[in-house]
């Protein structure tokens, strides 16, 4: 298995600067908007997007956090008994709201589709963007995202890695691929597909 970052510290704050600068624009201030940030990582990103709306705008923007696993299409794929189930804090009223959704790695859509039916049964917002830091292509549904801090087209068989310093100790991005051939120059069967 191999390894190469493809952001580091600095690329992960610009890119996270970049989107909030992109959502101020967008929505003309910070009113009326709610980030809420998908766990696990995603969490972490909507509060340093939030920082930065606060640093730009001077108004303090409420995050609250979203577990969309007993919404997700794939549950019965996944061992039901190892789903860890993640509070979901929205303690504000999302009726009416602009709802900025935050996630690490935009891949097939079908987190950012389940979240988006966690979220209605909050309130109906008045619109739902998306925010990403980093989009690798391959989608199953038809979702993109609005705010993105980088595209980074994938192989199927490679594995995108977002460590961030709460989680993890440090701030990067890593694309991981297998070797073409195992030990015994036997083509690869059991490839890693997403994170």
């Amino acid at each position: 298995m191999q390894e190469r970052q493809i952001m580091n510290q600095e690329g992960v704050r610009r890119a996270l600067a970049r989107v909030a600068h992109e959502i101020l624009e967008r929505n003309r201030g910070a009113e009326d908007l709610i980030i809420v940030g998908i766990h696990t990582r995603g969490v972490h990103l909507a509060r340093r997007i939030a920082a930065n709306l606060a640093e730009f705008e001077g108004i303090e923007v409420p995050v609250a956090t979203l577990d969309v696993s007993f919404y997700r299409d794939d549950l019965r794929v996944r061992d039901q008994t190892q789903t860890k189930v993640l509070p979901t804090d929205i303690p504000m009223g999302i009726q009416g709201k602009r709802v900025v959704l935050v996630d690490d790695v935009l891949y097939t859509g079908r987190t950012i589709r389940a979240a988006m039916d966690a979220l209605v049964d909050f309130g109906r917002p008045q619109q739902i963007q998306l925010a990403i830091l980093l989009d690798r292509g391959h989608r199953e549904l038809p979702i993109r995202a609005d705010f993105v801090g980088q595209n980074l087209p994938t192989a199927l068989e490679e594995r995108v890695k977002v460590r961030l310093m709460e989680t993890d100790g440090a701030d990067e991005v890593a694309l991981i691929f297998e070797d073409q051939m195992d030990p015994q120059n036997q083509p690869k069967t059991n490839r890693l597909r997403n994170q």
